[in-house]
């Protein structure tokens, strides 16, 4: 069975009901139980949660410290290229966006090399847009074969891949893979995707089981939060990772929570998600999965960053550029988006440990596996 076997046995109006009829009762039952469902995560996103926010972030900070301890990895993406064979309504990276592109040379990516590591990051994510003939797996390999020499770890979000160029970035070592569905409702994917190999929504949705099959060691998902109903798109992210975890069990998961931010040509935002909607759908993962790892990019306000540490969150970037070669080599080359929070590095380390937490730059996998042993 495929996860688009189960994902057809769900429709999204029918969960969006759900979700709506959620009554008080059903908030209350979901939070006394021990092991929660996908149907808890049904009860504690929908509205009837809402008065139940302080609760729940109480709940997601216990849980989060014991099976993470108070500590958050820091990493920040590094940008190869911004070239991309896609129209996306929403991404400054779009084919149709009238803007220079560039990809980073080997040089160039040295340069950034040498900047990211004198500010202490030994965690990696690179990105690039979405463009076969240039940015694909001859050019993956060159970068990560440098790249590899001087960061413990590295992930990738770059274009879905097929099995065997998987397994071959398991065999160079790459840690772990990112791939957002951007939205799991079929009936408007198109519409937010005209052109491009991108426009394949069951070939994308079908890329964690490739990356599971090819034993990456961690799968990012995710949704681009705005575009449709946030509620009904986090249920199915949510129903992905069940599937995942049941299948590929030694694998580890991660979510991302990226808002609509301002970019070039891109469209509004469908659906506004409130802070306190974006803080209800942290909490909410951590209390239904205690296992999944919980991202926080500089998409978001310095307000919400500050005040979301140690309640779910596992993970943060800081000091991030979404250009290519924006650290060092280009400072005023196209970003992707526009970042919200923009403190340096050096200022989220103070933030994390003002906040009594432990601001890890290595894998927390390892990390969290040397605490255990010291204890």
């Amino acid at each position: 069975m495929t996860f688009y076997d189960i994902y057809k046995t769900h429709d999204w109006n029918n969960i969006k009901q759900q979700i709506d009829e959620t009554t008080t009762e059903d908030v209350y039952r979901s939070l006394a139980k021990t092991k929660k469902d996908l149907k808890d995560f049904i009860h504690l996103i929908s509205p009837a949660a809402q008065p139940f926010l302080e609760q729940m972030a109480q709940m997601s900070q216990q849980l989060t410290h014991k099976r993470f301890g108070k500590t958050i990895q820091l990493y920040t993406p590094m940008y190869l290229s911004n070239k991309c064979n896609n129209i996306c309504t929403y991404c400054g990276f779009s084919l149709d966006n009238k803007i220079p592109r560039k990809t980073l040379n080997s040089i160039e990516i040295k340069q950034e090399i040498d900047l990211l590591k004198s500010q202490g990051y030994d965690h990696i994510l690179l990105v690039t847009g979405e463009a076969n003939h240039t940015v694909n797996l001859k050019y993956f390999k060159q970068s990560i074969q440098q790249i590899k020499q001087h960061f413990s770890t590295i992930s990738i979000e770059v274009q879905p891949l097929e099995k065997s160029e998987y397994d071959v970035l398991a065999q160079l070592g790459v840690y772990a893979v990112l791939v957002y569905q951007e939205t799991y409702n079929q009936k408007v994917y198109k519409t937010y995707h005209p052109k491009g190999k991108k426009s394949n929504f069951l070939y994308r949705l079908e890329t964690p089981d490739r990356i599971g099959q090819a034993g990456i060691h961690k799968i990012g998902l995710g949704v681009l939060l705005g575009l449709e109903d946030w509620r009904v798109d986090s249920f199915f992210t949510a129903l992905h990772i069940d599937y995942l975890q049941k299948k590929y069990w030694k694998t580890k998961y991660s979510v991302s929570f990226p808002r609509l931010r301002p970019a070039e040509g891109n469209v509004e935002p469908n659906f506004i998600m409130q802070d306190a909607d974006l803080l209800q759908l942290i909490c909410t993962y951590r209390i239904w999965n205690e296992d999944v790892e919980l991202s926080l990019s500089t998409r978001e306000s310095e307000l919400f960053r500050n005040n979301i540490i140690g309640l779910g969150i596992t993970s943060m970037s800081a000091g991030s550029k979404t250009n290519p070669g924006g650290y060092s080599v280009d400072e005023d080359s196209l970003a992707q988006f526009e970042i919200c929070d923009n403190r340096d590095t050096a200022t989220i380390f103070e933030l994390i440990q003002s906040k009594g937490y432990e601001p890890v730059w290595k894998d927390w996998d390892k990390t969290y596996t040397n605490l255990k042993a010291i204890e």
